[in-house]
């Protein structure tokens, strides 16, 4: 037991590194979703934009441009599930083999021993495996937007289209929410993957993936053209 604590054991920096990239995956992560009300981030104008989208679907006829966008999104979310559990199979395989990383990390002159190969390729599983869960449950979101969609009444007239059409898009916006966030974990898994090379790379990689997430969010030219309502 105890030579299997030390092997996964830390040193100070390794530790610092491991906490800088948990402390700005979850801040970046808060700050797209609680954006400051002077400036709204990316996925707070989209999920007004979603609002907008479910009350035009009220009127619009057929509603066969709105059964696309819906499977669409349907569609990205299986996808990229899909693609996170090849790369979690993947993942645990390679903890299975890891002599060939030891090998590498030998080549690349770092101390084999304190790589701890099996411990790093751990916590990109841990965030592959996030993003799984994300990418499944906002399928499945989309999948009871859907079904929100079509009890939503023909009339425009009739008492339940709007209230219904405005559950649909909180449900949307949900499943949108849940996918960002899947999104974000893949992101922070290939920051992840640079502890293979170190601490600071790991720091280096948080930190920038940080960043160009949060430009995305703040200060993209994408954003632009949505505050111009």
């Amino acid at each position: 037991m105890t030579s299997l604590l030390s092997t996964f054991s830390l040193d100070a920096l390794d530790g610092i590194a491991l906490a800088v990239l948990l402390l700005t995956w979850a801040m970046t992560g808060w700050l797209a979703e609680h954006p400051p009300a002077a400036r709204p981030s990316v996925s707070a104008l989209m999920a007004t934009y979603r609002r907008d989208w479910l009350r035009q679907f009220v009127t619009r006829a057929p509603r066969i441009f709105d059964a696309n966008i819906i499977d669409s999104l349907r569609q990205s979310t299986a996808f990229f599930a899909s693609a996170s559990m090849i790369a979690i199979g993947g993942g645990v395989a390679l903890i299975g083999n890891v002599t060939k990383l030891e090998g590498l990390a030998q080549d690349l002159t770092l101390e084999a021993a304190g790589v701890r190969v099996e411990l790093k390729i751990i916590l990109v599983l841990v965030f592959l495996a996030n993003a799984l869960l994300k990418f499944v449950w906002a399928h499945r979101l989309f999948g009871y937007c859907a079904i929100l969609m079509a009890a939503v009444p023909n009339d425009p007239a009739d008492p339940l289209a709007y209230p219904r059409a405005a559950q649909a898009a909180e449900i949307n916006i949900t499943a949108a929410k849940s996918f960002n966030r899947g999104l974000q974990s893949i992101y922070f898994a290939l920051a992840a993957i640079t502890w293979l090379l170190g601490p600071w790379a790991l720091i280096g990689a948080a930190v920038v993936t940080s960043i160009v997430l949060l430009r995305r969010e703040f200060a993209s030219v994408s954003r632009e053209v949505m505050l111009a309502r």
